[in-house]
């Protein structure tokens, strides 16, 4: 089992902006902080995916945080579910994909999302909804969000 898998089991989750997988790679992820959209709530949440990150690394060097869930829900086509919320301070976000088993398949970590509270799918699309009504739109079906 994987630190990062070890960490999900345990209610943890790295502290640094990726997209963290059970195998601890990971993929560096931007998002603009809710900031810049507030007070005009139900805004797009910009997110840009980068290359890959040295888990191990932001883990001995950033630590970890608590995930603290919000919601979770069943994907339309049974093939798993998506939870998200926060990671202990207002500004922190995460999302994150678990197979039927409820293995995990990825964990996203985003330092200024703000905590993710709901999701609605449209087709292949989930669209999450945070705690400031902004809103991000993950496509499962296309790398790197399919499981």
């Amino acid at each position: 089992m994987g630190r990062v898998q070890e960490l999900w089991a345990a209610g943890e989750m790295p502290f640094g902006d990726a997209l963290y997988r059970p195998d601890d790679t990971g993929l560096a992820l931007r998002v603009e902080g809710p900031g810049a959209y507030h007070p005009e709530a139900g805004r797009p949440i910009p997110l840009r995916v980068g290359g890959p990150v040295d888990v191990a690394r932001i883990i001995a060097e950033d630590g970890t945080l608590e995930a603290d869930p919000c919601f979770g829900s069943p994907l339309p086509d049974g093939s798993g579910h998506l939870t998200g919320g926060g990671g202990g301070m207002g500004n922190i976000g995460h999302l994150a994909r678990l197979a039927p088993d409820s293995a995990l398949c990825w964990v996203a970590v985003m330092y200024l999302s703000n905590p993710f509270v709901a999701v609605r799918f449209e087709g292949s699309r989930a669209v999450f909804t945070n705690d400031w009504r902004n809103l991000l739109t993950l496509d499962l079906a296309a790398p790197p969000f399919a499981p």
